[in-house]
């Protein structure tokens, strides 16, 4: 029998049996009935809603109820085993956590121009798409009747609009204009290229039965329209970052805390705030790091980068190793500095800011989200007090050594021959974890379909501070602090070109 992994489905309403799981044995978790974002009864959103934001759930709950039949009808058509693998796997280079742990590469190796504009376009691409998936509340394509296929935890998020579909747009078009300059057949290479990565990315979420049409037209509209922003005032933005004084960073950090603040509380517990809360808070550190290097003569412009990456030449065997040694060298030690900064900057904060919140808070009324758990609440303050000192791993901030959360829970399984059908049903809808882990009641065509899901996860309120200073940090250190360090030790910055 195969074993596959696969998240939990989305249903169809009613949903999940209203009935109570029974008790659990004697040392044994309760069972807990799993309801995925955007699927509880339809009177809920209503209620929880502005109306014009139930209004726009409702028309694309409408639609999805047909594109889930189109897309079931698609599947039975093209899914092969070896497009189910390929549309799995590289539906992670559509991932925010893909090219974030990528792009400090373009600081490393004097190109921060082009890293600052990856970096913008990326992160204010999910942040609109998060935005509106958190205003509107609508979920993924039911299923069944369609079958779910994906690696990660992206099917915990609401469905509309595509964020992959916003991030491969988006990049992809940038990355574009950058090859404007190339010779005719490298441009038309680099188009060729591109627009496959495209298709690949936005009809993978279609195959995989992630997003519906509507979702994935949205996505790759926001991410145009990102794009477009970012490449016609790049200039501008670069000017800007770069003025004297104190300006810059009092806007920047007041213009990031005034979009954290006023992102959407949606009505399920969905995890896009956090996605949202990293990627700000990271353009806040670029943004820093670059006016802070201006001011102090530690940026290109100010001639500071002469060195260039020893090997640079590449014109012998030996040129080729030594490049490519001091490439792996660069490499690891801004990755492992970023790891470093994480975990003792993660540690410190999340001990001392609950007891700082329980003071300030005698004096102003702090400001709380739905879902977090605020270290101002009389009972049980002790009890989360805690819990912060000794650093919760639900607090959604593992110390990963990447410039954004890599997913830790990315399960691949079998090298997925992903041909079998989920539970359907009844069946399907009677699902309950126990011990954290999520069992159908039966196989399903010689399939055992199980679902690894942690508690319910706890947010607690200094987990927002201390992601904004963290990811801030990191977005400092990549774009300027790790780029001097290089310099002096002589790895190598500037660019060849």
């Amino acid at each position: 029998m195969t074993t596959l992994q696969v998240p939990t489905s989305a249903y169809t309403q009613p949903l999940l049996s209203s009935r109570a799981p029974s008790p659990a044995p004697p040392g044994e978790k309760a069972a807990i009935l799993v309801v995925e974002p955007g699927t509880q009864p339809d009177a809920v959103y209503d209620n929880a809603l502005p109306p014009w934001r139930a209004a726009i759930r409702r028309f694309i709950v409408r639609n999805l109820r047909t594109e889930s039949e189109w897309i079931t009808q698609m599947q039975k058509v093209v899914r092969k085993p070896w497009l189910d693998t390929y549309f799995v796997y590289t539906s992670t280079l559509g991932t925010h956590t893909f090219f974030m742990t990528v792009l400090p590469a373009f600081f490393f190796f004097g190109y921060p121009v082009m890293g600052r504009g990856l970096v913008h376009v990326l992160s204010f691409g999910v942040y609109a798409s998060t935005f509106v998936k958190d205003s509107i509340c609508a979920p993924r394509p039911f299923s069944p009747p369609v079958t779910r296929l994906t690696i990660g935890t992206h099917h915990l998020e609401y469905g509309f609009p595509s964020t992959h579909s916003t991030n491969s747009v988006s990049v992809a078009l940038y990355i574009f204009s950058l090859c404007l300059s190339l010779p005719p057949l490298g441009l038309a290479l680099a188009s060729i290229f591109l627009a496959f990565y495209i298709v690949s990315i936005v009809y993978g979420r279609l195959y995989c039965a992630m997003h519906s049409f509507t979702d994935c037209i949205a996505g790759c509209t926001i991410g145009t329209m990102i794009w477009a922003v970012q490449w016609t005032w790049e200039d501008q933005i670069e000017q800007f970052m770069g003025t004297k004084g104190p300006f810059v960073p009092i806007v920047t950090v007041l213009l990031g805390l005034l979009l954290i603040n006023q992102h959407p509380e949606p009505v399920d517990d969905c995890p896009c705030f956090e996605d949202s809360i990293a990627f700000v808070s990271v353009v806040m550190g670029t943004t820093l790091g670059r006016w802070h290097g201006s001011q102090a003569g530690l940026d290109a412009d100010s001639g500071f980068f002469v060195s260039l990456t020893p090997g640079w030449q590449l014109a012998s065997l030996n040129d080729w190793l030594t490049f490519s040694a001091f490439a792996l060298l660069k490499m690891v030690v801004g990755v492992a500095s970023i790891f470093l900064w994480r975990l003792v900057t993660k540690t410190i904060l999340l001990a001392a800011l609950p007891p700082f919140y329980r003071v300030i808070s005698q004096v102003i009324t702090l400001p709380n989200r739905r879902f977090y758990i605020p270290a101002t609440t009389e009972a049980g303050a002790d009890r989360v007090c805690r819990q912060y000192t000794s650093v919760p791993h639900e607090s959604g901030l593992h110390p990963i050594p990447s410039l954004i959360d890599l997913p830790s829970k990315i399960e691949p399984g079998p090298k997925p021959s992903l041909h079998a059908s989920l539970a359907s049903g009844s069946v399907a809808k009677q699902r309950v974890l126990q011990n954290g882990k999520e069992r159908s009641p039966s196989p399903l065509n010689d399939v055992e379909v199980i679902v690894d899901r942690s508690d319910p996860v706890k947010h607690y309120d200094a987990s927002v501070i201390t992601k904004v200073v963290v990811y801030a940090g990191i977005g400092w250190i990549a774009c300027e602090i790790l780029p001097v360090m290089f310099e002096v030790f002589g790895w190598g910055v500037k660019s060849a070109g």
